[in-house]
């Protein structure tokens, strides 16, 4: 039972880390002024790239889709 509660503690350190990553950089940096141009643009291509990936998909069924009707 001991290890159980060790693997909790790493795992709940390792997660809290995570969160002091993702939530005290930007902040830091936003507090600098850089964040704001980095972020916006990394948001953006994220964006730009799931909208590129939903094209694919529908693009992608409707041949499968095309090709399932001519057989």
């Amino acid at each position: 039972m001991k290890e159980a509660t060790d693997i909790l503690r790493i795992v709940g350190i390792v997660l809290l880390a995570l969160f002091v990553l993702a939530v005290g950089i930007p902040l830091v940096l936003a507090a600098a002024g850089v964040a704001l141009g980095i972020i916006g643009f990394l948001v953006g291509l994220a964006v730009a790239l799931i909208k590129i990936a939903i094209v694919v998909a529908i693009i992608y069924l409707i041949i499968v889709g095309i090709r399932a009707v001519l057989r």
